[in-house]
């Protein structure tokens, strides 16, 4: 191992997690993870990490702290309190939020950081499962220009577009735009193969052809497959893009944007979560396009 590489402690070994630490230590990284699950910290240790029973322990020897766990409250949690992240890490550690949450959770987080003498950067992800395995993330981040510098060599490890886009909170508000677009653009897939299906098109040449051409995106070339074989395995659950849909729909609010597109989709995902399909991959909207059209689910 690289002695002069910082040492990380990583908070939240998810769907996204896990790949994204496991990159770190292929990187030559001293990687000591925390999660609620013990065969999350066991697969850590078996990809030749270190495993820790608390966030405090996790943290205490950490150069560079990285969290990526759900929402805002688990953010909060492990942040604060006497077993925290602010009160267990060195002074001049710097802590990376990976998780999407408010923007406003962030700017409080920095603040709160800022008394501690910690440094902090939001930096939600965008790419799901598969960007998270082959380090191929968009990183939108948030904080100080000698921060991001210095998180810079880390972050590279993780992803393949990385970008300053302001102040603390920048990332998240860019994080929330993403999730906006991208679940827009699940949505109109998913009413386009129902519409091709029902008019009794080769699908999997059909959406071929639409890849190609102006229709075709990121969201159709990494769902195409899963269109097609109707397999919702989680990527990218349901029940998270309704939590970002509710962070978009709110911050938009305050700041004055109208979101007349994204408001009927944030519904169309908070039914289809209603329906009990929080825990499939968001691609899912589709069933919810098949049963508005009358189709078997």
């Amino acid at each position: 191992m690289s002695s002069n590489l910082p040492k990380v402690a990583w908070i939240g070994l998810g769907i996204m997690g896990s790949p994204m630490a496991e990159n770190l230590i292929k990187a030559g990284y001293d990687v000591t993870g925390h999660t609620l699950e013990q065969a999350k910290v066991d697969r850590l240790v078996a990809a030749g990490g270190k495993g820790a029973a608390s966030v405090a322990e996790a943290v205490r020897d950490a150069d560079v702290v990285v969290t990526m766990v759900p929402a805002s409250p688990q953010v909060e949690a492990v942040a604060y309190g006497p077993d925290g992240i602010l009160e267990n890490v060195r002074s001049g550690a710097l802590l990376i939020d990976m998780s999407s949450i408010t923007p406003q959770t962030s700017v409080n987080l920095a603040a709160a950081a800022k008394d501690k003498g910690v440094r902090v950067l939001d930096a939600p992800v965008s790419g799901g499962e598969a960007g998270a395995i082959e380090a191929v993330l968009s990183i939108m981040v948030g904080g100080e220009q000698a921060d991001f510098d210095a998180a810079r060599p880390l972050l590279e490890a993780l992803g393949r577009t990385i970008v300053l886009c302001g102040p603390h909170g920048s990332g998240q508000t860019v994080k929330a735009a993403n999730q906006l677009i991208v679940a827009v653009n699940i949505q109109a897939c998913a009413e386009a193969v129902v519409f091709l299906e029902k008019s009794g098109v080769d699908l999997a040449a059909a959406l071929d052809v639409l890849n190609g051409g102006l229709a075709g995106s990121t969201v159709l070339t990494r769902k195409k497959d899963t269109f097609l074989k109707r397999d919702f395995t989680p990527g990218f659950r349901i029940d998270l893009h309704h939590k970002d849909m509710g962070i978009v729909t709110d911050a938009a609010r305050t700041v004055g944007a109208a979101l007349p597109v994204g408001a009927v989709v944030a519904q169309l995902v908070a039914s289809l979560r209603a329906q009990g399909d929080g825990g499939l991959d968001h691609s899912a909207l589709l069933r919810s396009v098949e049963r508005l059209s009358g189709s078997q689910v």
